[in-house]
C-alpha cells in the first residue's frame, strides 16, 4: 500500500487506533489482540526519524524512544512497535 494511504486505511479499517505523531514515514500497519487495534510502527524506522529529523545521535534517538514513545501509554489502543529480526 502507498505510504500516502496508509494513514486513511487505517483510520477507515480501525478508527480507534491512536497514532504516535511525527512518525509517518515509519508507520507499518495495525496489531489486532482481543478486542484492542493499535497502530504498529517500525521501532528502527522510528529512530532513523530522530536522527534525521532532529539530529539526534542513535543513542540519544533510543533513549528518547524508550522513554517518551515507547514508554508512553496514551490508553488502551497506544501504537505499538516492531523490532525486526533477521532469519539464521
Amino acid at each position: 500500500m502507498p505510504r500516502k494511504n496508509i494513514k486513511d486505511a487505517i483510520a477507515e479499517h480501525a478508527p480507534e487506533a491512536l497514532l504516535a505523531d511525527g512518525f509517518d514515514s515509519a508507520l507499518v500497519g495495525v496489531v489486532r489482540q482481543f478486542t484492542k487495534t493499535m497502530a504498529l510502527y517500525n521501532y528502527a524506522a522510528c529512530v532513523e526519524v530522530l536522527m534525521s529529523r532532529d539530529g539526534m545521535t542513535q543513542e540519544d534517538a533510543i533513549e528518547f524512544m524508550e522513554y517518551n514513545v515507547v514508554g508512553a501509554w496514551v490508553g488502551e489502543n497506544t501504537p505499538a512497535f516492531v523490532v525486526g529480526f533477521e532469519k539464521d
